[in-house]
């Protein structure tokens, strides 16, 4: 067993508009999680602004543990230091990377090897979007940083590689635990694999597909000073939704997914008025901003200027998908004092891990 890693997960928005409980995307806004094995015992150590547990309820002391019990591992003494920069329940994943972060620490501690479809399956090769093989779990270790630029390195299989989009294979028992915990697939699966994720559950559980959206996008978050609970935005969603709501959501989801994922080279002037219409929503979005109202006006004021804008997870934070560095400082100048504004990165990686310990 390793003694010590360090992980970190990216923050994730949600739905992106029309993919409720599917569609997801990796930000470059990063927590960090130190976990150490030692004989007994917990500690756990927070920095961050947001108060939360710091005892065997903190969610990802949770996770290790659920992990360790899924590998049939004894449960060992811990101590975490985490270092939390998304922000808690305005709808950027918090939960999701806490998670995330548990669960892979933990696989790494273990230095898990459970056969084929047990290893972590490789985030995509930025400069061949879409790309991804099977292989087994390596590390970045502390002592040699440049080694790895990519913290899911794989060794070739013997199989091709396919180009466009990549499934998760490898990493499927990660996801599903992180589903089992979170109880929904969206965020989980793009702070685990980064990029722009589609998460479903099949008969087996969850599921995801992970492509690099195209180059030229440019998130900018807006994050509130309220906080909003998953569980009470939910419970403004209605039970059922009409047909003609229902397929007009549907044919802008399948839109959002191409668009995203640059299977059809555009123009940016082009790819902007796609995604604007491919960002509209009819199935949550109606139900949850009436409870934000300066949430929903922010999301008004921004696709009046033409920036593909929506809540994002369950909110309160707004997230405009800009094309561009043009649309990218035209959303930057709509926000209001109501929020604090953060242009972001496409997170391509997903959850990386850093061996803190010398021994290989």
């Amino acid at each position: 067993m390793a003694r010590r890693v360090r992980v970190r997960v990216p923050a994730t928005s949600a739905n992106l508009g029309p993919g409720f409980d599917a569609f997801g995307l990796a930000l470059g806004l990063y927590d960090e999680v130190e976990v150490e094995v030692t004989a007994s015992g917990l500690t756990v150590d927070v920095v961050g602004p947001d108060a939360v547990a710091q005892d065997e309820t903190h969610l990802v002391v949770r996770a290790i543990r659920s992990t360790f019990d899924l590998l049939g591992r004894a449960q060992p003494g811990l101590a975490l230091r985490c270092v939390n920069r998304i922000p808690h329940g305005r709808g950027l994943g918090s939960s999701a990377a806490a998670i995330v972060a548990g669960i892979v620490a933990a696989a790494a501690l273990t230095r898990a090897d459970l056969g084929p479809e047990f290893e972590a399956g490789a985030a995509a090769n930025p400069g061949n979007p879409g790309v991804a093989r099977p292989g087994a779990l390596s590390y970045k270790t502390a002592a040699d940083p440049g080694s790895v630029a990519d913290p899911w390195s794989v060794a070739d299989s013997g199989s091709a590689v396919d180009s466009g989009a990549a499934t998760l294979a490898g990493s499927a028992w990660m996801l599903r635990l992180a589903h089992d915990i979170e109880g929904h697939p969206d965020n989980v699966a793009a702070a685990l694999m980064g990029g722009f994720t589609v998460a479903w559950q099949d008969v087996e559980g969850a599921c995801c597909l992970r492509v690099d959206p195209f180059a030229e996008l440019r998130p900018v978050v807006f994050v509130p000073t309220m906080r909003q609970s998953t569980e009470a935005s939910r419970g403004a969603l209605p039970d059922l939704v009409g047909l003609p709501d229902a397929a007009r959501t549907l044919g802008r989801a399948a839109l959002l997914a191409l668009t995203m994922s640059a299977a059809e080279p555009a123009g940016a002037a082009q790819r902007a008025r796609t995604l604007f219409s491919a960002t509209e929503d009819l199935l949550h979005q109606p139900y949850r901003l009436p409870a934000a109202p300066a949430t929903g006006e922010l999301v008004a004021r921004l696709r009046a200027l033409g920036v593909p804008a929506t809540l994002s997870g369950s909110g309160p934070s707004v997230l405009a998908l800009a094309v561009g560095g043009e649309q990218a400082a035209a959303a930057v100048g709509a926000a209001s004092s109501d929020f604090s504004v953060a242009p972001l990165s496409v997170d391509r990686y997903g959850a990386h891990i850093t061996r803190l310990d010398a021994d290989k």
